[in-house]
Formats: C-alpha cells, sequence, structure tokens
C-alpha cells in the first residue's frame, strides 16, 4: 500500500489548488473527472457555490477541534473527491477547517479518476464512492483510519429517498441537501471524534 499512497500523494493537490482546479474547470464549462457533461458542469458550478459558503461559516465542535489540537505526530490525509460530488462539497471543507487547526495534518486532495488504483482498494459496496477520507502515517506505512463517503445517519436518508423515488432524480438530490443543511457538518464531526479517539489508542 505503501507505494500506492506515494504514487497519489505524488498525484495530489492541496485544498486552495483544488479550489482553483474547480475555477479554471468552471471557467472552461466543464468539470473534474473522465466522465464530461452539461449535468456534471452543473453540479460542480453549484458545489463551488457550497464549499465557498462552507469555508465561510462551518463551525468545528469544541470536542473535534480539542481532539485535533492533541494530535502530535504528522499524519497525511489522503481524500479522493471530484468537483462535481454534491457530498465531497458537503465534507472536504470540514476536513480543511481541522487542517487548519493542526499544522501535523496534511491534507492532500486526490482526483478519483486519475487515481484509481487507489480508488480500487476503497470501494464502498463495491462502488468508486466519494469522497473517501484514508489518514495515513507520515511515513505511509500504516493507516491510521478511514472515513467516507457521507455520514451514516446521511446514508441512511439516502437510501430512503431513493427507495420512496424509485431512484435518483430531482426530489433525491434535494432531500439529500436539505438534510446536509439541517445537520451543519455535526454527524461527520461525531464520526471524526470518535475515529481520532481510536486513533490515538
Amino acid at each position: 500500500m505503501q507505494a500506492i499512497f506515494q504514487k497519489a500523494i505524488e498525484n495530489s493537490m492541496s485544498y486552495n489548488d483544488y479550489l482553483n482546479l474547480i475555477d479554471q474547470k468552471i471557467n472552461e464549462n466543464s468539470s473534474t473527472g473522465h466522465e464530461q457533461n452539461e449535468m456534471l458542469t452543473d453540479f460542480t458550478k453549484l458545489n463551488r457555490a457550497r464549499m465557498k459558503r462552507l469555508d465561510k461559516t462551518q463551525q468545528i465542535l469544541p470536542e473535534l477541534e480539542n481532539i485535533t489540537k492533541q494530535i502530535s505526530e504528522k499524519q497525511v490525509w489522503i481524500v479522493l473527491t471530484e468537483s462535481w460530488c454534491g457530498d465531497a462539497a458537503q465534507n472536504v471543507p470540514v476536513l480543511q477547517k481541522l487542517a487548519e487547526i493542526n499544522p501535523l495534518i496534511d491534507l492532500r486532495l486526490v482526483l478519483r479518476d486519475d487515481n484509481d488504483e487507489l480508488m480500487q482498494k476503497y470501494l464502498t459496496n463495491g462502488g468508486k464512492s466519494i469522497p473517501k477520507l484514508i489518514a495515513v502515517s507520515a511515513d505511509l506505512d500504516k493507516e491510521l483510519f478511514t472515513w467516507g463517503p457521507r455520514p451514516a445517519t446521511a446514508q441512511i436518508e439516502v437510501k430512503r429517498l431513493l427507495d420512496e423515488n424509485g431512484g435518483f432524480n430531482e426530489k433525491v438530490k434535494e432531500g439529500i441537501q436539505i438534510w446536509y443543511n439541517n445537520d451543519k457538518g455535526i454527524s461527520m464531526q461525531n464520526e471524526l471524534i470518535e475515529l481520532l479517539k481510536n486513533a490515538a489508542n
């Protein structure tokens, strides 16, 4: 795995570089990823606006902030993502906030479609669901924990919406957004608290 992590990091970018790439793609009327269509471009534009808002408004729970500050050895947080992914737009800004709290967290974003070898190791129920956070030690020798693609409570809501609507459509998309708006990043942060506690033990 060390070689796969190393290759992904060589292909990775910082959060700011990721935002700049998304802005570039919007200017080109496209999105990241190997598939290109109008819907993915529209999602990219929508997600960029959401990320801009979350960068300004996202609050971090005091308990999570304290645990994050207590990290005493460098960790590399590799995140598989794409510009069109709604869950990534909601959750990646939270990870950036945590990286800002503790400089020992090196947040590296990698595009799913350009890093298939890594993605294949971290499938969710056989699918390439993103975002996917893989936290590893500084020497890339040890996986510390993983998270993603969305909080467990959001996953339950998505399943309910899909069952109710007979598949993905506008109502499902709207329902997921309402869930995120109401949750305000709390569910994800509570899950990260538990993961960081376990990783510290």
